[in-house]
């Protein structure tokens, strides 16, 4: 056992077995031996394009087998993979091309990114280039996730740690060649991070094109999973099914289920600690900048229910938002986090981090201690609303609809909603006269699908006061 560059972890896990699966999305698969070959000669391709040990390479593909080459590929080369959704609109894939200045953007039109190296979806490397093993060479990081910011601006998440693999040693319930199922969509950070860890360590890793509950239970029974990343919106679709439909699959191999990126409402939680067993529900908090990590697991979590867990990895305190004293046990506050690695967990391109006056960092989110360390998280401190396990900052749909000629002014909450756990609703000002598809039409040239409300509510009242405030909190306690 040692410590592997990706590259090597990949083409020694198919070296000891080229015929096991590798990865399944759809009715598609490739054995490890295949994904090793291929994504030799898409490495050398992109070599050709200009990629580069330490250089971004923007990945805006659909779920898919091509998404993880993509990614493989470039780590061979020990550039960066930074994920991003393949439904943006030109414009916001624009602004993160503009913040990253990748050396390759993959799964775009050339035309809409002049200026950059750019190849389509479905592009294929030339037959010239050999599937040979490359040159080792570790990437100085590992990926650069995207997330938005309060003000609406684009930010990367660059990680601290490079592109290396410690053979037989996971984390998270990982198995070393296991079954993992992973629903979500692979630009998000979870799922893109831990699907490639899993397969890093041989795991077969079955993906699907686009999250369905039946489909995934279906994927579980059909590939043995052993393990399962969810967020509770995917929770909910599941759990709602029809009892007959939910109790045909056979979910005996599942032995850890991890949720995660959203509030799970607790009696949902519940319901599946009951149908599945405490033991094999687990719950993560922290952010995809990992200073800090708390865990719960199901039958723990039912002797402080609501809770998500203790602080395991780094530290976590809780401090007045204005005055940054630190709150009594109970009581709640801003939760900061600090990283006891000996290296930064991540850097940001395109924002600062907020602060405490003595170096500890915040993401906004409020909460509390109880008096054995346990957190409780409330509300964010910040506007940001997350629906269906994305986080959507308000900032950023109300520059788009501020942008329609009959708008004067707008707000956008988020509204509780037992399905995606908030839905988007905007406050409208308007000067003139427009409907809800005349926005969604407009906004979908602006926004990728999941921002874009999915209710209006229109007013000749200023929606803002004089300085341009808005009580956000207000608006939404009156909505909700």
């Amino acid at each position: 056992m040692g410590q592997l560059s990706i590259s090597r972890a990949i083409s020694s896990k198919a070296a000891a077995d080229p015929h096991r699966p590798a990865i399944t999305c759809g009715d598609s698969t490739m054995t490890r031996r295949d994904l090793d070959l291929r994504t030799n000669r898409l490495a050398r391709a992109f070599a050709d394009l200009g990629v580069t040990a330490g250089s971004y390479v923007t990945i805006g593909l659909p779920n898919s087998i091509a998404f993880y080459e993509v990614a493989i590929a470039a780590w061979k080369l020990g550039a960066v993979p930074q994920p991003i959704s393949h439904r943006l609109p030109d414009r916001e894939r624009q602004a993160i091309v503009d913040l990253a200045q990748p050396a390759l953007v993959v799964g775009a039109d050339p035309a809409k990114h002049p200026g950059f190296t750019v190849i389509p979806v479905g592009w294929e490397p030339d037959s010239k280039y050999a599937d040979t093993e490359l040159a080792d060479v570790v990437s100085p990081t590992w990926k650069a996730p995207t997330s938005g910011g309060s003000t609406g601006r684009p930010k990367l998440i660059v990680s601290g740690d490079p592109g290396v693999v410690n053979e037989g040693q996971t984390a998270q319930g990982i198995k070393v060649d296991g079954s993992v199922c992973v629903p979500g969509p692979l630009y998000h950070n979870a799922p893109f991070g831990f699907s490639t860890q899993a397969l890093f360590h041989g795991n077969h890793i079955s993906i699907l094109e686009k999250f369905d509950a039946e489909s995934t239970l279906a994927e579980i029974q059909r590939h043995r999973a052993d393990w399962l990343l969810l967020v509770p919106t995917m929770m909910l679709r599941i759990w709602r099914l029809p009892d007959d439909v939910r109790n045909r699959y056979d979910l005996s191999s599942l032995e850890t289920v991890w949720h995660m990126a959203a509030p799970c409402p607790p009696w949902l939680k519940q319901a599946w600690i009951e149908w599945l067993g405490g033991e094999r529900i687990w719950e993560l908090y922290a952010g995809t900048e990992a200073q800090a990590i708390t865990i719960i697991r199901g039958d723990e979590w039912l002797t402080h229910r609501g809770s998500v867990g203790r602080c395991l990895v780094g530290e976590m305190k809780v401090l007045d938002p204005e005055t940054f004293v630190e709150v009594p046990i109970g009581n709640e506050g801003e939760v900061f986090m600090r990283s006891l690695s000996a290296n930064p967990t991540y850097r940001y391109v395109g924002a600062d981090a907020r602060l405490s006056p003595d170096g500890w960092e915040s993401l906004g989110d409020m909460g509390h201690f109880d008096g054995e360390g346990y957190l409780y998280l409330g509300d964010r401190r910040s506007d940001m609303i997350l629906s269906g396990g994305a986080n959507i900052y308000p900032a950023e749909v109300e520059a788009a609809i501020d942008e329609h000629p009959a708008v004067r002014s707008c707000a956008v909450v988020g509204i509780p909603d037992d399905d995606l756990g908030n839905r988007i609703h905007a406050v409208v000002q308007t000067v003139s006269p427009v409907t809800d598809d005349e926005l969604r039409t407009f906004l979908a040239e602006r926004l990728v699908r999941y921002k874009i409300p999915r209710t209006f509510e229109y007013t000749s009242e200023a929606v803002r006061d004089d300085a341009g405030k808005v009580r956000r909190s207000a608006l939404r306690a009156e909505r909700s």
